[in-house]
């Protein structure tokens, strides 16, 4: 099938915290396998709940007695980085990116400066005022961190994927996550409340912005519904996996 070279993009939060972690895993493999353009996807959480980068441990990285006791579940995504709180006030995105000869993704490194770049410039008009890029995968303004991100690659594509904090609970994002094992330097060891920021835009306008920086007009349809599916029952919803290290 020969493709468009337009991206795409998609508005779709699906119902449970495990559908949306493997959403972004099957529309990766449908990228991979050739079934589908370049994509943006951007999606909300309804509820809350703890997603640790796939080489983290839980045990470490989480207050797991807290987690328990406010029925909060923690899962494990695909891509590296570190452990966030999802949850409302948090809008996500989606990149499915092709790995081309000559393009800017050829490496871990490049490909953050690339998309980084792009969002960085997206924000500081929006918002009005300087916003930084720091560590290897944080959008901070006034020093304070806004989004964090990051990626998995397989031979052909790639995913990148991260969140723009909006509106979210970061008193809940205290009790929640100790001090994690590893931080930037610019976060100088501060409580999250310290180092966290909401940026406090309508996340229709946030999406916009994207679909517009991304050149991602035209809808994607075709959502692998059933990929999804299996990969939430089989993957995500497995404490093998949540819990792997």
């Amino acid at each position: 099938m020969r493709l468009s070279q337009r991206m795409q993009h998609c508005d779709l939060t699906l119902p449970t915290p495990e559908a949306n972690l493997a959403c972004d895993e099957a529309l990766l493999d449908c990228c991979e396998e050739g079934g589908a353009n370049e994509l943006l996807r951007c999606w909300e959480p309804k509820s809350y709940f703890i997603v640790v980068g796939y080489a983290n441990q839980a045990a470490t990285e989480v207050d797991l007695d807290y987690c328990q006791r406010e029925g909060l579940p923690v899962l494990r995504r695909c891509s590296g980085g570190g452990t966030i709180l999802q949850g409302p006030g948090c809008l996500n995105y989606t990149l499915v990116l092709r790995i081309t000869e000559g393009s800017p993704l050829a490496t871990i490194h490049d490909t953050n400066a690339f998309v980084l770049e792009r969002h960085r410039t997206m924000v500081s008009q929006l918002v009005g005022g300087k916003v930084e890029r720091q560590g290897d995968t944080d959008l901070s303004v006034g020093g304070l961190k806004f989004s964090g991100n990051a990626q998995r690659r397989r031979k052909h594509c790639l995913l990148f994927h991260g969140t723009f904090l909006l509106n979210v609970d970061i008193e809940m994002v205290e009790r929640a996550l100790p001090m994690p094992s590893r931080q930037p330097g610019y976060r100088l060891n501060r409580s999250h409340t310290d180092f966290l920021v909401n940026l406090k835009l309508p996340p229709a306008t946030l999406k916009s912005a994207l679909v517009e920086a991304w050149q991602a007009a035209e809808r994607f349809e075709q959502i692998p519904g059933k990929e999804i599916e299996i990969l939430a029952r089989e993957k995500y919803r497995l404490d093998e996996w949540n819990r792997k290290f």
